[in-house]
């Protein structure tokens, strides 16, 4: 055998070497039949700790028996959702979306419970594992509510890990990457993955903590939250990408008043319903879009609910058409918005049904996976279908949300109409296929919908399970007559993380 290490494109001639750019040749002599068995430790910390995690993960040599154990944990993890329906094309999208969701976050501790912070400095875990890629703007929708139901026991770790990052560079995580902030995408979308554990009460971390953390991550100078508190919005002439800030900082800040109130802060809890409030400024009635609006209170001239540029727009990813419904956390104020029921469903009804198109002359590519406007391929949209059963008309709900499911996720190769985006394209796939969805990140209901799967089991803590059951599901009986809670009908459209989590059965009457 031989080895050649490379830095920087030169040969060094040694079999050490450091540097942000090198390459290492190994070169065997083998006859045929011959394998050649590699084991490779990795740290973020030092080369102690990778030797350390590799004795630690795979001490042995038997390739099949690490094979094994593989496949075995997968089974184990994938199996918290048991999932049945005669079209076994769907069982592959389902489990596919399942698996997808479990990619990410990635823990990101040795085994002797070292890890590399934001602040490039050695740290011990205490008391909690440290995971990294948090891409919060995407997974705070569905996929870390997803979590609280098939992972609960990591949560407080996700949680743990976002507190240190802040301990370390000054604020919450906006988007975790390898350990570093990357700052991108906005909003401080750590605050609704906290505040939905403390409200489904999922202990094993400091509430007082994570609500000062919350509070101090919602008054900092970061990407015009000086205007956004100055203004009630922030100005298009001062800020880009402005109206979509604003209507991601509403959402958060309905969460960080949801948290002072269930630890009972009632001062903070009414400071931030009304920050909550701030994208209504932002929606202008003489044409029911949100839009930009100057510091004058003038609107931006010009306006264009058609126009994207994907770097340069009032809008991030996406235009005035999918922005207008952003605001799950309100969703009755956003329809008085339309000043009628009526016109809130009709508006919310063309969304689906005009021509798909998109201006612009660098407009966003993220604006894919098209039913008229609607844009599944992107997160600022995963809410929206389930709005008609808000507003009263489930059946659309039911229809869309069906239509979306074959329409954007198949059992091929290119099977997903978007950036998967470290799992939220796929939990929002989960969460439909058994019936409902989180339409607000983080209060603890979740909309109902139409199961495509025929039966579901859910295990939950305490050896329990929670069974969904469509009766006289199939591709074209899509729509609900009934549904029943552990043998009682429901008149209403939501279930519960706590009914779910005690076990029983949902019963979908299909039409």
């Amino acid at each position: 055998a031989s080895v050649t290490m490379i830095n920087a494109g030169t040969v060094t001639g040694t079999n050490n070497t450091e540097g942000p750019n090198i390459a290492c040749i190994l070169a065997f002599e083998v006859k045929k039949g011959e394998e050649v068995i590699i084991k490779t430790g990795i740290s973020a910390v030092d080369e102690a700790g990778a030797a350390g995690n590799l004795a630690a993960e795979v001490p042995g040599w038997d390739f099949s028996d690490a094979v094994a154990k593989a496949q075995q944990e997968w089974q184990k993890r994938l199996s918290v959702i048991r999932a049945e329906s005669s079209d076994s094309a769907l069982l592959r999208v389902f489990y596919t979306a399942l698996y997808h969701t479990m990619i990410a976050p990635n823990l990101y501790t040795d085994s002797d419970g070292r890890y590399r912070g934001t602040d490039r400095e050695v740290h011990n875990a205490e008391g909690f594992t440290n995971y990294t890629v948090f891409s919060l703007w995407d997974t705070y929708r569905a996929a870390h509510p997803l979590f609280t139901v098939t992972v609960p026991e990591l949560v407080p770790d996700f949680v743990n890990t976002m507190l240190a990052i802040r301990d370390q560079q000054g604020k919450l995580p906006v988007w975790s990457l390898a350990g570093n902030e990357t700052n991108c995408m906005i909003g401080y979308h750590a605050v609704p993955v906290i505040a939905d554990a403390i409200h489904k009460k999922i202990t094993g971390f400091d509430y007082e903590k994570a609500l000062d953390a919350a509070i101090h991550s919602a008054s900092i100078d970061f990407r015009g939250l000086d205007h956004y508190r100055k203004f009630g919005y922030i100005p298009s002439e001062l800020e880009n990408e402005s109206v979509a800030k604003t209507m991601e900082y509403a959402i958060d800040d309905w969460c960080i008043a949801q948290m002072a109130s269930d630890l009972g802060r009632s001062d903070i809890t009414e400071e931030y319903l009304s920050r909550s409030q701030n994208y209504r400024n932002l929606f202008d009635t003489s044409v029911m879009f949100v839009r930009g609006r100057m510091s004058d209170g003038t609107w931006r001239p010009d306006f264009d609910p058609l126009y994207s540029h994907h770097t340069r727009s009032d809008f991030t990813e996406g235009n005035g058409w999918q922005y207008t419904w952003l605001a799950p956390h309100d969703v009755e104020g956003l329809i008085s918005l339309f000043g009628s029921r009526e016109m809130f469903l009709h508006r919310l009804d063309s969304l689906f049904r005009v021509p798909e198109e998109v201006r612009g002359e660098n407009a966003s590519h993220d604006i894919s996976g098209l039913i008229g406007k609607y844009a599944h391929g992107n997160e600022p949209s995963h809410h929206i279908a389930y709005l008609f059963s808000m507003a009263g008309a489930p059946e659309k709900t039911e229809s869309i949300v069906r239509r979306i499911m074959s329409e954007m996720y198949t059992d091929r190769p290119d099977g997903i109409c978007g950036n998967e985006d470290c799992g939220q394209m796929s939990a929002w796939y989960v969460f439909s296929a058994m019936g409902f969805y989180p339409v607000n990140p983080a209060d603890g209901r979740f909309i109902l919908g139409s199961p495509v799967l025929d039966r579901v089991t859910v295990e939950v803590a305490g050896g329990k399970s929670f069974t969904l059951v469509a009766e006289g599901n199939s591709p074209g009986r899509v729509n609900v007559s009934a549904c029943f809670l552990n043998g009682r009908k429901l008149d209403r459209n939501y279930i519960t993380y706590d009914e779910i989590m005690a076990g029983g059965e949902l019963r979908f009457v299909m039409k």
